[in-house]
């Protein structure tokens, strides 16, 4: 779910963030671009899938193209596991890891 105010969009991602599943979390992501900065939750995510993972990238890089700034309130332990796995931890910019 997508909060906004004049200066700042966050977006919980789903805790199944999977392709199927996935297709509201990419409406969020294209109408956050409007916002100066986004702020990203996946603290609650259990499932993810690479599908999504590329959702994350492929955000990341139009945010960065477009000068918008993208931060994390939290990735869980699933997130960050898959993300480490594929090599993409450090380009969606995650937090540490969070402790299990």
């Amino acid at each position: 779910m997508a909060t906004k105010s004049k200066t700042e969009t966050r977006i919980a991602i789903p805790a199944d963030c999977r392709i199927a599943d996935v297709g509201d979390l990419h409406k969020q992501l294209t109408g956050a671009l409007d916002s100066p900065q986004i702020v990203l939750d996946g603290s609650a995510v259990d499932r993810v899938d690479t599908a999504a993972l590329q959702l994350l990238v492929v955000f990341q890089r139009e945010a960065q193209k477009r000068a918008r700034q993208v931060n994390w309130a939290g990735a869980s332990v699933p997130l960050h596991d898959a993300a480490t796995q594929l090599g993409l931890a450090q380009v969606l910019a995650l937090p540490t890891k969070p402790s299990a």
